[in-house]
């Protein structure tokens, strides 16, 4: 009887001992983000935290992706979803970084008579490459909103990766009614991961660093590299279909870049723009002097025109300059195409002959150039410059006297120290609001210093004839990300949409964290 009463007695212990850890096990996966919540505050760290499953692009990395987050210590408001009650529109804004970041924001705009105010979010946040990220580019918008948005991003480490986007923000609920839950975060803006943000896959054809990335329509990307080719893959099953292949500049007898080694010229694709027309491109390249044209209907060279010595020394390429063009836009009605170099820029028609130059005030080195539409008849060209101004010219205002090539002055300029901006604008993108009840622009720069900042600019203040020492527009907060920005996109996003089926998405992604709350009162 004894030894009975020992046996039951070590069964009863033995029960009651298993009972607890149950109940750990359930509630292991509630405690673990706090405690990484606080082990980040106690170790000063910032970083994302969540378990993914699938190839999802999250709010946070996986085992072989992490990133810095903002410190957000200069935001001004706090969101909990990329979600606009009031109808204000959503911009999806994607950086990259030299430190491999790939960051996602989303920023709800609310434009009135007291200034312009911004509500960010972070979407998703991670090192999308080994090395540094050097080009962005993003497709046309889907004509339905449950259908994504490509991203391709390129880096130094040869490689191209495509992502789709989800084209509108997160509903703030599903169809079932159960609220969408948001990421925790240590800084002051909540993390708002759409799960129908995914990776499609890499495309590893290059042999050397990318340059440049465009969709000339959703079904196609082209790519170029320092390897001296142009490759156009196909997005259906991310198979290279052709590539174009440019010559190698001749050996020059000295080093002409950072890269050439002595007695070399370094090689590759700078930059390239295709023709609204999908039957013409044009490019620019390391160590060459010149600009090559593109048949895309045969896939050959069409010509090459060289940037005669006068010309370049109308933008200020001297003898020791490199003479090369960084980058190449055509505007929206194909009429003509803009060169920038180091210190300015050439229009060129579209027969090829250059039509002005472009020097910014004061003298000091361009970054990046884009075309944008004012109205339906007048365009301009936006150059952002080393001290952080972008300035605008009017390029149909050009007068043609015969002897020599004119200079074409600034029509106006937004950003500089007076608007808060010091530091050299890396890229941006301008976005047009007047669907969304603005009359005028939005403008999306991103600096060196890691700033991210919107300028919005009405329609009338483009018409000025005279040009201003005041800066246009109103400008946000701007959001840090921490990182040192090298490339930047950003979209308008669709209305939102339910997600069908309930939180089915959420929960592959999210994992037993998305409860309702029936179920929070029973556990």
């Amino acid at each position: 009887m004894a030894k009975r009463k020992r046996e039951h007695k070590a069964e009863a212990l033995s029960n009651k001992a298993k009972a607890p850890q149950v109940v750990n096990t359930v509630k292991k996966q509630r405690l673990d983000r706090p405690a990484t919540k606080q082990a980040s505050q106690l170790n000063g760290t910032k970083h994302i935290d969540t378990k993914v499953n699938g190839p999802k692009l999250n709010g946070s990395a996986t085992k072989h992706q992490s990133a810095s987050i903002s410190d957000g210590t200069s935001q001004p408001v706090i969101v909990s979803s990329a979600v606009s009650r009031s109808g204000n529109p959503t911009i999806q804004i994607i950086s990259g970084s030299y430190e491999r970041a790939l960051h996602g924001i989303t920023a709800e705009l609310e434009i009135n008579d007291e200034g312009l105010e911004v509500k960010y979010s972070d979407s998703f946040l991670m090192n999308a490459h080994s090395f540094a990220i050097r080009c962005l580019a993003l497709s046309p918008m889907p004509q339905d909103a449950s259908e994504g948005v490509l991203l391709a991003t390129g880096g130094s480490d040869e490689r191209v990766n495509v992502y789709s986007l989800s084209a509108s923000p997160l509903p703030e609920q599903d169809s079932k009614g159960r609220k969408v839950p948001s990421m925790p975060s240590l800084g002051p803006n909540k993390v708002a991961e759409n799960p129908a943000n995914r990776e499609l896959g890499t495309l590893v054809q290059h042999s050397a660093n990318v340059t440049a990335l465009h969709f000339p329509s959703r079904s196609k990307l082209l790519s170029a590299s320092e390897d001296n080719t142009i490759s156009i893959t196909r997005i259906r099953d991310l198979q290279e279909v052709s590539n174009i292949k440019a010559p190698k500049p001749k050996v020059s007898g000295q080093a002409s870049g950072d890269s050439a080694a002595a007695g070399t010229t370094p090689a590759g694709v700078n930059d390239f723009a295709i023709h609204p027309s999908m039957k013409l491109m044009v490019s620019v390249g390391q160590g060459e002097r010149t600009m090559r044209l593109w048949n895309l209907v045969t896939g050959r060279k069409a010509g090459v025109l060289n940037f005669e010595r006068d010309l370049l020394q109308a933008v200020k390429e001297g003898k020791y300059s490199h003479g090369e063009g960084r980058k190449i836009r055509w505007n929206k009605a194909g009429t003509e195409f803009a060169i920038s170099f180091e210190r300015g820029v050439l229009v060129f028609g579209q027969d090829s002959k250059a039509r002005c130059t472009i020097l910014p005030q004061p003298l000091t080195k361009v970054h990046h150039i884009d075309y944008f539409s004012v109205d339906a008849e007048h365009e301009l060209l936006a150059v952002s410059t080393e001290n952080g101004r972008m300035f605008f010219y009017s390029t149909q205002s050009i007068t043609d006297n015969g002897k020599e090539l004119p200079m074409l002055p600034p029509q106006s300029y937004t950003g500089g120290s007076d608007m808060g901006i010091k530091s050299r604008i890396k890229d941006f993108t301008i976005l047009d609001l007047t669907s969304h009840g603005f009359e005028g622009v939005c403008l999306i720069i991103g600096c060196s210093d890691g700033n991210v900042s919107l300028i919005t600019i009405p329609r009338e203040q483009f018409s000025k004839q005279t040009f201003s020492e005041k800066p246009i527009g109103r400008i946000s907060i701007p959001y840090r990300t921490a990182n040192r920005i090298t490339c930047l996109e950003a979209f308008v996003m669709l209305p939102a949409y339910d997600i069908d089926g309930g939180l089915s998405e959420a929960e592959s992604v999210l994992g037993s964290e998305v409860t309702t709350e029936d179920e929070e009162d029973s556990s």
